[in-house]
């Protein structure tokens, strides 16, 4: 597996290659987000309907954080992606990556009672899941976590130590009011992230630990 000196290189390249989807996947997921959550506040107040179309808006955010994290793996790849891939992928699988997400939030939310180090391990340990549930239509919501296990086996520390590495740029994001997350920070680190995943599928293929079949 690349370093994560090199995977960062390769995520640069990669975005500068396509940045205008890099910089608007994000803004507008974040802004359906938003829109959607703050309606979906108002609603919540309606007794049980508003209660469903609040859950419904849920699913939706899920389903669109997965779709990103499929985007920016297509990006470190050099496949062309568009700003609206994200929103035509929605209705693909829906169920499933619905379910992938509350499967991971429920175990991440479990082992976070038994105090921070074990919730800390086993985010890191899910943190593919996203990715698979994009990318591996085959794979099951439940199967993708132990996928994301497995894949992750051995590379955790580096995941750690690279979401450490964000902590200089993310102390520049408030001094331009965002501007330098928009434009840079975030489409570097989503792509890195997914290169992380593209990287360490492949090895994990190579290895052995997982089948190419099992991720088709």
């Amino acid at each position: 597996m690349k370093s994560r000196q090199e995977i960062k290189s390769l995520a640069k390249d990669a975005m500068r290659e396509q940045r205008v989807s890099a910089i608007l996947i994000p803004v507008l997921v974040a802004l359906v987000g938003g829109t959607a959550g703050s309606l979906g506040f108002f609603l919540g107040l309606i007794p049980v309907i508003g209660w469903l179309i609040s859950l419904g808006i849920t699913f939706l955010v899920m389903v669109l954080s997965v779709n990103v994290c499929g985007s920016f793996a297509m990006i470190f790849r050099r496949e062309t992606v568009t700003p609206g891939d994200p929103f035509t992928a929605i209705p693909v699988n829906f169920v499933r990556k619905v379910g992938g997400m509350y499967w991971m939030s429920l175990w991440i939310f479990l082992w976070s009672l038994l105090f921070v180090i074990p919730g800390v391990i086993k985010s890191l340990a899910y943190s593919m899941t996203p990715y698979i549930l994009a990318e591996c239509p085959n794979v099951t919501a439940t199967q993708a976590l132990k996928v994301s296990m497995r894949m992750t086996s051995g590379h955790k520390l580096k995941l750690f130590i690279l979401q450490l590495s964000w902590i200089g740029w993310a102390m520049l994001v408030p001094l331009t009011f965002g501007i330098l997350g928009i434009v840079y920070v975030f489409p570097y680190m989503s792509t890195t992230m997914a290169g992380f995943y593209v990287e360490m599928r492949d090895e994990a293929i190579a290895t052995g630990r997982i089948s190419s079949s099992e991720l088709a």
